[in-house]
């Protein structure tokens, strides 16, 4: 799909989708349950019906009405038939492989785009150093063997992914097991949010020391009822132009919320954006903003907006850590320097490191997301905030996370105008 996007007067209040985050462990977690559970505010983008279906291949009985999921758990794993679809989700494919190898039986794996191009090593290694298959080959990746309970050693510049997957496999093995975090541990907000939601469901894990997490086995997860909080990762996009061009006001954001990712708020306020909160939401008006220094090591969701909002500050914006995003849907360093520079940014990195200064951009009817939906995201807020118009390529990619994006953006004043391909 390809879509135009024309600048208006833009403003306005609008709602976040759930944090696909927290959608996915709860799913996970509900499906681990021996009963019936309840998840409100879920949105079944491309990722979560992943994981759905994966969920539905091990066992777990899902229904949907509307926005609320019902799911009837896992009394006993059963051998898995089928080979379980992950699309494009690497939290999907990183959760599942430690709790489908409960199973004991051999299970493949199929991904799609650059999915299985991102890095499983910390995988393949502890599966192999206790004998048990792992094997990947193109889109498909096959396990054979039942992980038990153990001393884990995980690298923690990698992907806190592979953490939380063993969280949830290792609560429910024989014995109790302990993870080494080999330093730098980035992510941390992330595991912190597994650590949440399995003690939401009955499970309980406990950080011995910053790198050190005890897990006690034979745990039982328990059924119940919970609602998804608005995601603070997809709120960015809106922050962030309602700081350079408008007043933009989101709905369903807990102030109190304990994901990395709502580190926005503080990097926009140290940049001189004009805030409000309330309750349930954040708003953002235009204000001059001012360059600051950004580490990306516990929100790299966020780097493709902040580029952007580099664009629109006065000095020069240095966003360091910033390496795990050339590991995701597309190197998004790469992706978003050769894109923004289409438009006239001035924009540059090393291995590790962007660097922005303030520039002044220009129609362009080029652009592609690179299958990405954090650029093409971040791509239509660059055209709202410099008032250009620009072509998308590729931009039915925001479906992965963000279904309704195109949509939004047109509710706050942009023209947006879509073409099939």
């Amino acid at each position: 799909m390809r879509v135009t996007v024309r600048p208006g007067n833009f403003g306005g209040t609008l709602s976040v989708p759930p944090c696909k985050s927290l959608a996915h462990r709860f799913l996970i977690a509900a499906a681990l349950a021996g009963g019936r559970s309840k998840i409100d505010n879920i949105e079944q983008s491309n990722d979560i019906k992943a994981t759905v279906g994966g969920l539905r291949e091990l066992g777990a009985d899902i229904s949907f009405n509307d926005r609320t999921a019902y799911i009837t758990g896992i009394k006993r794993f059963l051998p898995v038939m089928n080979i379980v679809n992950c699309g494009e989700s690497g939290s999907t494919l990183r959760f599942f492989i430690p709790v489908f190898s409960l199973t004991g039986d051999k299970v493949v794996f199929k991904g799609e785009g650059r999915l299985m191009q991102r890095p499983q090593t910390v995988y393949s290694e502890i599966f192999r150093k206790r004998g048990l298959m792992f094997s990947q080959e193109g889109d498909f990746l096959t396990i054979n063997g039942a992980l038990t309970a153990g001393k884990y050693s995980v690298a923690g510049d990698v992907s806190s992914q592979f953490i939380t997957g063993l969280l949830y496999a290792l609560s429910m093995c024989d014995g109790d097991s302990v993870i080494n975090i080999l330093p730098p541990f980035e992510s941390r907000s992330y595991v912190l949010l597994t650590v949440d939601v399995l003690q939401k469901f009955g499970v309980s894990v406990c950080f011995y020391d910053d790198l050190t997490i005890k897990v006690k086995g034979g745990q039982k997860y328990v059924p119940g009822s919970f609602c998804v909080e608005g995601d603070y990762s997809q709120a960015a996009f809106w922050l962030v132009a309602g700081s350079i061009c408008g007043d933009v006001k989101v709905n369903n954001l807990l102030p109190g919320s304990k994901q990395g990712d709502r580190v926005i708020v503080d990097i926009l306020r140290r940049c001189g954006a004009a805030q409000e909160f309330g309750d349930n939401f954040v708003s953002c008006k235009k204000a001059s903003l001012m360059a600051t220094e950004i580490d990306l090591s516990d929100c790299p969701d966020l780097g493709p907006v902040l580029m952007v909002l580099g664009l629109f500050c006065k000095g020069d914006t240095v966003i360091s850590n910033a390496g795990r995003l050339r590991m995701k849907e597309s190197d998004r360093i790469l992706s978003m320097q050769s894109e923004l520079s289409k438009m006239g940014a001035d924009i540059f990195s090393d291995r590790d490191t962007v660097f922005v200064r303030k520039s002044v951009l220009r129609d362009t009817y080029n652009l592609d997301s690179h299958n990405d939906h954090r650029v093409a995201m971040a791509l239509a807020v660059a055209s709202v905030c410099a008032g250009i118009e620009i072509d998308i390529d590729n931009a039915q990619a925001v479906d992965k996370s963000y279904p309704m994006f195109w949509n939004d953006l047109k509710s706050l004043g942009a023209e947006v105008v879509c073409y099939e391909r």
